[in-house]
């Protein structure tokens, strides 16, 4: 919900999604194109604070948002830093730091941190339907942008459903004791999934009442300025990946 609220009411919501798109792949383009930690680390640091300072996102929200990336990153970087050894002469096994590919690790964890910081970009400057709108020009599959569309909408209303259940549960003292936690808990659970269930076969005879005839169709925002906005954002970007090969 972060992610949405970031979109809907940054600074550059009404940029056309074009230019936002090709400013995060030249990003993109420049995190693989780094040929050190250091540039890497530089192109992170230029995607989070076009992000921050130039759309407007909090600094804090920004943290929020990335926090799942940026551990699962951490983790991974702890896993391939510690080497397991299955020869070892006591045949057993052995757990040692690898730190002859301490240069590699690092490469390949600050190429994704610039990475996640690009992607990030165009998630909190961007709402979905805009990308979804964006890729369907892109002549990305009408099949797979159908089915992105419904999972966000279903996100929303189960959201406001589980919202308005834990309301109700509430306000008749279901949370007040350990033991009415979990029953409330269980029949939330079980109401959420008979829910999902009638939406789901909602879907299908809606889809089935007009014969499943092409892809979903929606209007889409007219956006000022796009030439202007894409012109400054792919030399911004061309930009970004002339620093990442030339620097060392």
């Amino acid at each position: 919900m972060l992610t949405e609220q970031s979109a809907y009411t940054n600074r550059w919501r009404r940029v056309s999604p074009f230019a936002k798109g090709c400013f995060s792949l030249c990003g993109m383009i420049a995190s693989f194109a780094a040929g050190s930690p250091r540039t890497a680390l530089l192109v992170a640091l230029i995607m989070t604070t076009t992000t921050t300072v130039g759309a407007g996102i909090p600094p804090l929200r920004y943290l929020r948002v990335a926090s799942p990336a940026l551990l699962f990153l951490a983790a991974s970087g702890v896993s391939l830093f510690i080497s397991l050894d299955f020869g070892s002469s006591t045949g057993g096994i052995s757990i040692h730091p690898a730190l002859g590919e301490l240069p590699h690790i690092a490469m390949v964890c600050c190429r994704s941190l610039a990475s996640l910081t690009s992607l990030l970009f165009l998630a909190l400057t961007t709402p979905l339907p805009d990308i979804i709108s964006l890729l369907r020009r892109c002549k990305f599959p009408d099949t797979l942008l159908d089915l992105m569309f419904l999972c966000y909408r279903t996100l929303f209303v189960l959201s406001e459903a589980v919202h308005e259940t834990i309301i109700a549960q509430s306000s008749r003292l279901g949370y007040a004791t350990v033991t009415l936690s979990l029953r409330s808990l269980g029949g939330l659970i079980a109401n959420l999934t008979i829910q999902v269930w009638q939406r789901s076969q909602a879907l299908h005879l809606a889809a089935m009442a007009r014969n499943s005839d092409g892809a979903l169709k929606f209007l889409e925002n007219s956006y000022p300025h796009s030439a202007k906005s894409i012109s400054i954002a792919a030399t911004a970007g061309v930009l970004t990946i002339t620093m990442a090969v030339m620097l060392p």
